[in-house]
């Protein structure tokens, strides 16, 4: 059985049962790593057109999202006609594995997706969260965050386990792990933020050839331009997940769309303590393919 992972407005049970079909895409990241990007990039390979005939998030839902009654997501899903793309926020190891569908897991320098996630934290309105959940108001009201720098250095060294938090450090690694382990397998595929910044060009060529998607050379630069992060951002209100109102501005949701943000956070020591850290949260292979923003610093 998968391992059942849940928070306040996710649960990834609610894919127990889900009716695959041949074809399937389901993109598996952490938060704050590629999740638009890559849900992005699939569906201009399927549709090849940078114009889509309903919102991205209503093309491609997050199926573990609690915000919307799960018989109203898999009807949607089940009307679609062409190859579909799911989005989970899920390690590999919380989803069922369906031999019939393609697993695109990304990764993005844990400090990198720290610090984007730390300022998404302060564009979410809370009371629109708990109004579509039915979480109820706090007991005490909510002690004001500490800034970014003090913020990540408590989040480094936070313990959590991933099944309790998996946006915490080893979530964050152990979603990378876990993938890693099956990166053997046909259809499951890693991807890298890095490598979607450094050649978008040559990584949707990857992501076309191993859908066995043939695009026409003359839509090419089209598409590629479509799913840059300029291009992305000019449409922010089309393609980030907020039908219900939970982003208080939506513009935000694509702040950067850069890595270093971590390592320019950190002094040299904090950024060595992190580094000592993930050694016992993973292999040196798998940090090595997921740690590849900055470099280690000697001391």
């Amino acid at each position: 059985m998968p391992v059942r992972y849940t928070s306040d407005d996710e649960d990834s049970s609610r894919w127990n049962g889900f009716p695959f079909r041949s074809g399937d895409i389901v993109v598996s990241t952490r938060s704050k790593s590629g999740t638009t990007w890559v849900q992005m990039i699939c569906a201009l390979l399927i549709f090849q057109n940078r114009q889509f005939p309903q919102p991205l998030a209503v093309l491609s839902p997050w199926l573990d999202r609690t915000t919307q009654p799960l018989d109203t997501v898999i009807s949607r899903l089940e009307s679609q006609k062409q190859r579909r793309v799911i989005k989970t926020h899920a390690p590999l190891d919380g989803i069922p594995i369906d031999k019939r569908a393609t697993y695109i897991v990304v990764g993005r320098h844990p400090l990198d997706m720290a610090v984007s996630l730390y300022h998404q934290g302060d564009n979410i309105d809370r009371q629109r969260l708990r109004e579509l959940t039915g979480q109820p108001e706090p007991a005490t009201p909510r002690r004001p965050r500490p800034d970014l720098h003090s913020w990540l250095l408590r989040w480094i060294d936070r313990d959590t386990p991933p099944a309790e938090c998996l946006d915490d450090l080893p979530g964050v690694i152990w979603h990378i792990r876990d993938a890693w382990a099956r990166r053997s397998a046909g259809n499951v595929l890693l991807v890298h933020y890095d490598d979607l910044l450094n050649d978008l060009d040559g990584q949707m060529r990857h992501l076309a050839a191993r859908l066995d998607i043939t695009i026409p050379r003359t839509l090419w630069a089209d598409l590629v331009d479509a799913a840059t992060f300029d291009s992305m951002r000019g449409r922010h209100a089309e393609l980030i997940p907020n039908s219900n109102g939970i982003l208080k501005d939506s513009r935000a949701f694509f702040r950067r769309g850069s890595s270093g943000a971590g390592a320019e956070t950190l002094t040299a020591e904090e950024l060595a303590h992190y580094y000592k850290r993930v050694e016992s949260l993973a292999p040196a292979d798998v940090l090595q393919w997921l740690n590849r923003t900055t470099s280690i610093p000697r001391l």
